[in-house]
Parts: structure tokens; C-alpha cells; sequence
């Protein structure tokens, strides 16, 4: 029996890694997307984004003619066996809510095409509910009727880890309605799955489930971090310390409990609040109102990592020269989504500072978002001059900066760690007014 042949529906994050990495397990892979620019683009070997080790897996795997991209739905669905849906669902303008615009335009778009047996796989992160919604369009729309079957299989991609993640994933989810999707899932998956990937097999509303679960707990958790840095602030304590001190519990862990500026991206921010606006349509609103919390912890810090920087100069930026150190809203990653560095270099200019931006890969978008931030093209050319320095995107180009060459550059030796990741012994030994969150 031959292998399935795939097909991604989406080139954006999730689709064009989904894509390329399916080619590099081995099988015959189609991507589509409406947008023609971007099929081309992919087609002669360029990423719209940036993340490390695609771009050359991207090229490897368009060379052994595994992987192909397209715009019309008929090649797909003339083409695949097993159709992923991988597009996007961004929070809608004004609301908490997901946007399913895009999830609804491709199956309204694939379905009536399916005229023989095949699976469609969804992976976007979705409104719990929302499979089986889908699951009667297609039953409806199809010509090949329930040959055409619906699974959810959701994804866990970490940015900046995407493809270890998409081929050595650590863990599967498979909502599925019958043993043949789950079969066929367990084909598509079989070299992870061989590795000692494990595999949950569940229903639709679980399989939904899992990734807005797990993306509000990693939340909840940076947000409590976060909290107990308020209160070191309050009490003189040191967040880092205390972080360390618990995370020697098991039951705890070390991980996520790092205080600092906080979560930002296109997953976190907006999975909390969909979450918590479906928890509310179905009912079961009161269960997710810690949620509301989480949320604000985690905008507070945006607001205090501000406060601190105005500290330094007195008790106000109006003039002062500032040296933002990030824009992406984690590292290894071009993301400028709901980037928390990117809030604050804008919320500094909008009372009056005089803001630099540096960001290794992601100055192009932060401009897109805010075209009125100037964005340079290195750290020496941010930080000269400046009279404070915001360090809030731990690129590992920042960490290791020598605070005494830097303090060569600047006008005034201050500086504002919002990931605490720097070596405030070495900062302030090399004479720094060294400010962080949570720490003294």
C-alpha cells in the first residue's frame, strides 16, 4: 500500500511548517494558500517568516520534488489523501472571540471538491466545537459524503522550535470518530510514533480542548511568576531567587517560572481570551474567570517595565534617548504579535522618548506595526547615546553584551532588564543603575 499523500491548506507559521516537514519525513506533500504571493514565494524557496532551520529545510525538501505549493483547491483535492488545515484564527477585531473566517472559507472551499475518500485533519487552534461544525459542512458540501471525514489534530509548535517539534513532537492528539482516521493519522505520524512519541486517541471536544488548556495553563504560570514579582517589588524580596527556590519542587518545575515582561505572540494572548469567551457561550464562564487575572498580571508588566525606565530619568522619558534591545516577542523568532517589547517601545514614545529599536529579525514587522518607530540595524547603533537601555527580548546577541564596553557608548548608565536574563553583578560593577522585575 502506497503512503497517503498530504496537503496543507495555509502557508502561514503553522502550515508552510507543517508542509515542509511532512516532505522531510518522506511523503509527497502539496501546500496551498489563496494568497499568490506567498505560494511563490515558497515555491522559489523563500519563508515569509523567520524561523531557524526551515528556511533550509524549505530548500532541501522543494529539490527532491516532494513538496509543491499551489492556489487552487481543485490540485488539492484532486492531489491528497489526508487534507491539514493549518490557517490561522486571530481574535476578532473588538472581541475576545476566535475569528473562524478563515477555517470556514477553506473547508467552504475544499469540500465540494472531495469527490473520493480522504481525511480532513484540522490543526488551527479552534473554539471547542468547532469539529464538529465542521465535520456536518463537509458532510454536506462533499460529493463523496462520508468517504470525506473529518479528524482534529492539533498542534503544539513552539516558535523558534517548530520543526524539532513538528518531527519529534512530544506528544499526539487524535480526535477522531472512527478507527480509519485514526489508522490513517497513525500512518501519516508513523516515523515519531516509532521514535516513542506517545499518542492520545480521543473524541472531538477533547481533542479542541488540549491546546487552549495547555496554552492557559503556560499562562497562568508565567502570570503567577509575575504576580510574586509584584510582591517581591512591595516587600524588597528577589523574584529570581524565590523562582529558584520552588522550582526545585517537582510538583512545580523550574520551567516557565522565569519573572519579567511577559507573554505576548500569536498563540498565548489570544487562546486565553477565545477560551475564556467560549467557556462563556457554553455556559461555563465562572471556570475561566482567573483567567481575566492572568491576563492582567501579564499586561501590568508592560506598564511597570515603563515605569521603571521613567525612574531612572527622573520621572519622565520627554527627550530622553532610548535604546530598546527587541522587538519579537520571544527569541529565535520574528513574531511582532502582541509583542510585549514592541508595547512598551511604542507606549515610550508615545510620552515623548526619543526610542531606537533593535531587533535581529524582526525590525521589518515591528515598522509594518509601527511605522513611526526607528528601527537601526545593529545593538552598537541602538545603544550610542542612549540614556537608558530596555533589554526586553533575551536574543542570546544581548545577553552577552559586556556592560563595560557598552558603558563606552552610552550617554547615562542605565538600564532596564524586563526578561532578567542579564548579569546584574557585571552591570553594576561596570557602574550600570541596573532596574528588573522583581528583583531589588
Amino acid at each position: 500500500m502506497s503512503a497517503p499523500r498530504i496537503t496543507v491548506l495555509g502557508t502561514g507559521y503553522l502550515g508552510a511548517t507543517h508542509a515542509v516537514c511532512m516532505a522531510a519525513l518522506g511523503f509527497e506533500v502539496l501546500g496551498m494558500d489563496v494568497d499568490k504571493a506567498k505560494v511563490e514565494a515558497l515555491a522559489a524557496g523563500q519563508l515569509p517568516f523567520y524561523e531557524p532551520g526551515l528556511d533550509t529545510l524549505l530548500v532541501e525538501q522543494l529539490a527532491t520534488g516532494r513538496l509543491r505549493f499551489t492556489t487552487s483547491y481543485a490540485e488539492v483535492a484532486e492531489f491528497g489523501d489526508v487534507h491539514f488545515i493549518g490557517v490561522g484564527t486571530p481574535q476578532k477585531p473588538g472581541e475576545n472571540a476566535a475569528d473562524m473566517r478563515y477555517v470556514d472559507a477553506v473547508v467552504d472551499g475544499l469540500a465540494p471538491h472531495l469527490t473520493r475518500p480522504c481525511l480532513i485533519a484540522g490543526k488551527s487552534t479552534v473554539p471547542v466545537g468547532t469539529a464538529e461544525r465542521l465535520a456536518d459542512r463537509v458532510a454536506e458540501l462533499a460529493p463523496a459524503g462520508a468517504d470525506a471525514e473529518l479528524c482534529w489534530n492539533p498542534e503544539f509548535l513552539r516558535e523558534g522550535f517548530a520543526v524539532e517539534d513538528t518531527l519529534h513532537p512530544d506528544r499526539l492528539v487524535f480526535g477522531v470518530r472512527s478507527e480509519k482516521a485514526e489508522q490513517t493519522l497513525r500512518e501519516v505520524y508513523a516515523t515519531p510514533i516509532g521514535e516513542g512519541t506517545p499518542v492520545v486517541v480521543t473524541d472531538f471536544a477533547t481533542a479542541q480542548l488540549v491546546k487552549v488548556a495547555a496554552n492557559s495553563f503556560l499562562a497562568t504560570k508565567i502570570s503567577f511568576i509575575n504576580a510574586m514579582a509584584e510582591v517581591c517589588e512591595a516587600a524588597g524580596g528577589n523574584v529570581v531567587t524565590l523562582a529558584d527556590a520552588i522550582g526545585y519542587d517537582a510538583r512545580i518545575g523550574r520551567r516557565f517560572l522565569n519573572a519579567g515582561l511577559g507573554f505576548g505572540g500569536g498563540c498565548l494572548p489570544k487562546d486565553i481570551r477565545a477560551f475564556m469567551a467560549r467557556a462563556g457561550e457554553l455556559g461555563a464562564g465562572e471556570a475561566l474567570t482567573f483567567l481575566q487575572e492572568v491576563d492582567a498580571i501579564n499586561m501590568r508588566r508592560r506598564t511597570r517595565t515603563v515605569d521603571l525606565a521613567k525612574e531612572l530619568l527622573g520621572g519622565t522619558v520627554l527627550g530622553a534617548r532610548v535604546a530598546v534591545l527587541g522587538a519579537a516577542f520571544k527569541p529565535d523568532s520574528d513574531d511582532v504579535r502582541d509583542s510585549p517589547a514592541l508595547a512598551v517601545a511604542a507606549s515610550l514614545q508615545l510620552q515623548g522618548a526619543q526610542v531606537v529599536v533593535y531587533d535581529p529579525e524582526a525590525n521589518a514587522n515591528a515598522k509594518r506595526v509601527f511605522p513611526t518607530l526607528r528601527c537601526v540595524d545593529s545593538a552598537t547603533e541602538a545603544i550610542t547615546g542612549a540614556d537608558v537601555i530596555l533589554h526586553l527580548t533575551e536574543w542570546k546577541e544581548f545577553r552577552e553584551l559586556d556592560p563595560v564596553q557598552v558603558a563606552t557608548m552610552v550617554e547615562q548608565r542605565n538600564i532596564v532588564d524586563g526578561r532578567n536574563a542579564l548579569d546584574v553583578d557585571a552591570w553594576r560593577g561596570a557602574g550600570w543603575h541596573y532596574r528588573s522585575l522583581g528583583r531589588p
